[in-house]
């Protein structure tokens, strides 16, 4: 099942809707007879009666509005905390961060890294992202697996922790490696308003493999820039979650962005950043394809 937050014309308000696994239509919610306002909502209130109850009935639905037919927004528009973010999560991405001053990261610290992203919006499938020029200089992609938790998780084992996912998204962790440097942390250099495209849905965790081993993609102006498999993790999901669970609540809707693999632009030798006009395409083998344009 995938959850979609969408509009049916520029100025309409937003509405959610559901698809089948297929990718190719949705139906609104309201047509099952429910009356959640956005999927922040569903993911925080509906019960385990009612996911099991809409799975059965989009299972039986036939056509419904395509997809291209619709303008859809972030699934999650404005999350309700900052993004979770796991840094340096994949070997080949831990390796050429090492080359990057003065962060001096690498493969071999015996700790998961964890630091938080803030979004007041999350951009959209098609949106632009803003370049920053005159203030950012080394703007960066890096293409993320990104959990969505369910229910309230706290003290959560490892063992159990799927049992409070509910499904994934793609986030695009947009970077201004320039910020990162000056700063010597990350949060500034990737915080910024329209750093967070996201989308174009979220898949449940009921149609994807438990853990997710999805081939994961980059591509800038249709060259490919990052290849790899959700496999490859470092910090898989359920350790995350246990860890963090451990010390703090991840209420439901927290986001957990997983990491990146290698290939970003700062990974070049030299640097490969993006420009005003390039086209970033991420993509999550079960997800879809989450594409976007850089503008002024």
């Amino acid at each position: 099942m995938r959850l979609y937050t969408y509009k049916t014309d520029k100025n309409g308000k937003e509405l959610v809707g559901v698809g089948d696994s297929a990718g190719q239509f949705l139906h609104p919610l309201t047509s099952f007879g429910m009356e959640y306002k956005s999927v922040l909502e569903m993911v925080q209130k509906m019960s385990p009666a009612e996911w099991q109850v809409l799975e059965k009935a989009i299972g039986q639905r036939r056509e419904g509005m395509g997809i291209a037919d619709v303008i859809l927004r972030a699934p999650i528009p404005r999350p309700q905390n900052d993004i979770i973010c796991l840094g340096v999560n994949y070997k080949d991405h831990a390796e050429e961060s090492s080359r990057f001053e003065p962060l001096q990261l690498n493969a071999e610290k015996p700790y998961a890294v964890y630091f938080s992203k803030r979004v007041n919006e999350a951009v959209a499938p098609e949106e632009e992202i803003p370049a920053y020029e005159g203030l950012v200089d080394g703007l960066d992609y890096e293409v993320e697996l990104a959990v969505v938790i369910g229910r309230d998780a706290k003290g959560v084992c490892a063992q159990e922790a799927f049992d409070y996912v509910l499904g994934y998204t793609i986030i695009n962790d947009i970077s201004a490696r320039n910020l990162q440097t000056r700063h010597q942390q990350w949060y500034l250099g990737k915080s910024l308003d329209r750093f967070a495209p996201m989308g174009p849905c979220i898949v449940t965790k009921w149609d994807l493999p438990q853990p997710p081993e999805l081939s994961i993609r980059s591509r800038l102006n249709g060259e490919e820039r990052q290849n790899s498999n959700t496999r490859l993790l470092i910090t898989d999901i359920p350790h995350a979650i246990e860890e963090l669970s451990a010390g703090m609540t991840l209420r439901a809707g927290t986001i957990i962005a997983m990491g990146t693999p290698g290939g970003v632009g700062m990974g070049f030798q030299p640097p490969r950043y993006m420009k005003k006009g390039d086209v970033i395409e991420c993509e999550i083998e079960g997800i879809g394809i989450l594409r976007n344009t850089i503008g002024e």
